[in-house]
């Protein structure tokens, strides 16, 4: 698969374990960890999907949950199973989003997609990943489906870091409707909040929230690096007083969609 050889090669070289660990990369896990506690209960069991090195199943795991993580990355299969401790109730599979058949239907009261979708490039694609996920959730359970967001990358990348001429050469803009395109060896694929809404309405599901998981953060990284204690928790009350307004989900590299199963 052509994704996967470029996947291969990016996760090889970049740390995606140490990721959320930096004050503006923790707004985005605690962002994500306060809408999944919003909905578990006692004896749930939780499926996610491109489970990356493991950095929310561990977490969930060691609140005592059984979860079974999916993988495609071997290297982050190797880094999930360093970081599995003896008493946690976690397996974990190396798959493709696209194709779960090796998990029965309706078995997961929480569904995690929090890293597929920033990596499929077709419509097809999306949609099959979207309904493998639905399929394996238990009927009234909740999916959670994270996206990557074109304008935030359009804005910090583009203009902020200089890039903007460099990605309309290589036709990743229009530069009428500034929609964004991508490619494979791109890596990441864009949304804007209309193609996720586009997306979900195809399944039998009911939309939760929609969610700025980090918000303006990842414009404002070494501010938000450089904070006191205080002033950093003041910015979490602020992000999580807005991170649902629809007014500014735009702004936010990463988003949640979280719907639930009728």
């Amino acid at each position: 698969m052509e994704t996967k050889k470029y996947l291969d090669n990016y996760y090889q070289s970049y740390d995606e374990e140490n990721r959320l660990l930096s004050r503006h990369g923790m707004v985005e896990y605690l962002t994500t960890m306060c809408y999944i506690e919003k909905y578990l209960k006692s004896g749930m069991r939780i499926i996610e999907i491109g489970a990356g090195t493991g950095r929310y199943s561990h977490a969930l795991a060691q609140k005592g949950y059984q979860v079974d993580a999916v993988e495609l990355v071997e290297h982050n299969i190797e880094i999930f199973r360093q970081h599995t401790l003896p008493d946690e109730s976690v397996t974990i599979t190396q798959g493709n989003a696209t194709d779960l058949s090796v998990f029965a239907d309706a078995t997961y009261n929480i569904t995690l997609l929090l890293g597929p979708m920033y990596h499929l490039f077709t419509g097809e694609e999306q949609q099959r990943a979207l309904s493998e996920a639905i399929r394996v959730t238990a009927d009234g359970g909740v999916i959670f489906a994270a996206y990557c967001m074109g304008d935030s990358s359009i804005l910090s990348y583009g203009f902020v870091r200089g890039h903007i001429h460099e990605i309309i050469n290589k036709c990743m803009i229009d530069t009428k409707t500034f929609q964004t395109f991508s490619k494979p060896w791109d890596l990441f694929e864009l949304y804007c909040k209309e193609d996720i809404d586009a997306l979900r309405s195809q399944f039998p599901v009911a939309q939760l929230h929609f969610v700025a998981s980090d918000g303006y953060t990842n414009h404002m990284q070494d501010v938000v690096d450089a904070m006191d204690d205080a002033t950093y928790q003041l910015f979490l009350q602020y992000h999580f007083a807005t991170c649902e307004r629809q007014d500014m989900v735009g702004y936010s590299h990463h988003t949640l969609d979280i719907f639930r199963k009728k």
